[in-house]
């Protein structure tokens, strides 16, 4: 429980930091998958910004992909992106270079910092729903205040 509110305050903080006033819902059920997360603050999949965690094969760098719920991550257009190949992240490596657990990885405030790509379907909706620390806590951002905390680059990922 003390690693959960330390997870959420770190977000909490990083807005802070950024001037910006987003809502954070600490919610009693789970917001884990993009489906959940949807169902909780009764919005469309399509509003989720997952945030998934690849390690780049050759160099062992982490690589953050912030997608639209519903989408399906092109491991080839990371690959592509980056310049070398990719692999899903294992929880230990995802909790090791973000300081984050799966299911409650915001998409900024990391440990280390991560070439960050932005699935550009999230900029049809005026606002979007991510991870805030924890499997149970959100924050509201729009596409803007996305990319300004993340310094992330915008692609087509799918």
């Amino acid at each position: 429980m003390a690693r959960r509110k330390k997870s959420l305050e770190s977000v909490r903080r990083v807005l802070a930091e950024a001037g910006l006033e987003c809502p954070v819902l600490e919610l009693p059920t789970s917001t884990r998958t993009s489906a959940e997360a949807a169902q909780a603050v009764g919005c469309s999949i399509g509003q989720i910004a997952k945030s998934i965690v690849f390690r780049a094969t050759r160099s062992g760098s982490g690589v953050l992909v912030v997608a639209s719920g519903g989408n399906r991550i092109s491991e080839q257009v990371v690959a592509e992106r980056v310049g070398e190949a990719v692999e899903m992240a294992t929880p230990a490596f995802v909790r090791e270079v973000t300081g984050f657990a799966i299911g409650g990885v915001p998409p900024f405030g990391l440990e280390e910092k991560l070439a960050v790509f932005i699935d550009e379907d999230l900029f049809g909706f005026e606002e979007m729903w991510a991870a805030a620390g924890t499997p149970h806590a959100v924050v509201c951002l729009t596409p803007a205040e996305l990319t300004s905390l993340t310094g992330g680059t915008v692609v087509k990922i799918t």
